[in-house]
């Protein structure tokens, strides 16, 4: 047996793995397998995890030390990452109806890895937990009391485990610990969201109850008037589940401009196509709008951090999104700005208070690493 972690993250038609040693950090071998459900795939996930297993043998790999599974939803019943048992497991289920389309799966992938390791440590990471810190102002909603202790409608933000990842590097890049560290931390991608950090701590971030709130995305609206979906039953008869179903994958930059991936639209804009530059416009206005509420609501910011595919690597959504802001101390060095990342780049004037940063995250490792530290602990 090895001291690796095998890391597992089951997606709705897909399967990612990696096996990485959380000590060195080094990464022994990472996959995808998908199509999962589909005619030419694996027939479900408990197939997929043993192709899984069937490639990491092929591999000459030894068993894994643990096992750590992404788990999209905890709820308020997880602040942190759990060892897997019956109690985590009735803990996953039981919050089901806030993540319908991604706990069950999450279940599955777990289940598939202990039928086949039935005696090695596993352990469940959320995407939620990281925000469990939020203060009752950001994650309560204006709405009846009751909502939230019945039906659990409150702020829960997602992408925690690559906000905790890249609030971890800056602080080691500004060489301090993260509880003496203020930062906005922008994961921008396909799902897009931002969390401001106070010692280390989320107070705030975009997504909430569900993913579909916040920041304009690849096929989800992001922020809304809460009255549109009710006004599309009445005029246009539409279902709740197609209204649903409409602003989570029909919305955001594809709504807008018929593309979901910003590189095509990034082109299409630089040739003078209206309908793309409109949609990269709204776009960063959103971004900007966050930044400068995030600015207003921390007492100081040490770092503004870019990461996830958009962030790391659109440059020019980078200089969209910090322009006009210089009278905030937000100071970008295009030339830096131009350079392409590696690890850690950063991307600010020389010599201003606010460090612009852009960090490649890597969520496979955060959860190789809180897997062991709840082992450990």
């Amino acid at each position: 047996m090895s001291a690796d972690v095998l890391v597992v993250n089951c997606g709705s038609s897909s399967l990612k793995y990696a096996c990485i040693d959380p000590a060195t950090e080094v990464q022994r071998i990472a996959g995808l397998i998908d199509r999962v459900g589909e005619r030419d795939g694996p027939a479900n996930h408990a197939a997929a995890v043993q192709e899984m297993f069937q490639r990491l043998a092929e591999a000459g790999l030894p068993a894994p030390a643990a096992i750590g599974h992404r788990v999209v939803h905890g709820g308020t019943l997880f602040h942190g990452p759990a060892r897997i048992g019956p109690d985590t497991l009735a803990g996953i289920r039981r919050v089901v109806p806030l993540a319908p389309l991604h706990n069950p799966i999450n279940l599955a992938g777990i289940e598939a890895c202990q039928a086949r390791y039935p005696d090695l440590p596993q352990v469940a990471v959320f995407d939620t937990a990281f925000h469990q810190t939020l203060p009752e102002a950001a994650w309560r909603y204006a709405v009846p009391r009751h909502w939230a202790d019945v039906w659990g409608v409150r702020r829960y933000g997602f992408h925690g485990t690559s906000h905790a990842y890249v609030a971890r590097r800056a602080a080691a890049w500004l060489g301090r610990a993260p509880e003496h560290c203020n930062l906005i931390t922008l994961h921008l991608g396909n799902g897009a969201s931002a969390a401001a950090i106070e010692g280390g701590r989320s107070v705030d971030t975009t997504m909430g109850m569900t993913p579909l709130e916040g920041l304009v995305m690849g096929t989800r609206c992001g922020d809304l008037d809460p009255a549109i979906p009710a006004y599309l039953t009445r005029v246009a008869g539409w279902s709740p589940a197609r209204v649903e179903t409409a602003l989570n994958r029909d919305s955001g930059l594809k709504g807008l401009c018929g593309e979901a991936d910003l590189r095509p639209i990034l082109e299409r804009a630089a040739l003078g196509d209206p309908e793309a530059g409109l949609a990269l416009d709204i776009y960063c206005r959103r971004i900007r709008k966050t930044l400068g509420a995030y600015l207003a609501l921390l007492d100081r910011v040490d770092a503004v951090v870019f990461t996830g595919g958009v962030g790391e690597h659109a440059a020019p959504v980078r200089a969209r999104v910090c322009a006009g802001l210089e009278r905030l101390g937000l100071v970008l060095d295009p030339a830096a700005n131009a350079r392409t990342p590696d690890g850690i780049q950063a991307i600010h004037r020389p010599g201003t208070a606010t460090a612009l940063l852009v960090i490649a995250t890597d969520e496979a490792l955060e959860i190789a690493r809180q897997t062991a530290a709840c082992l450990a602990a």
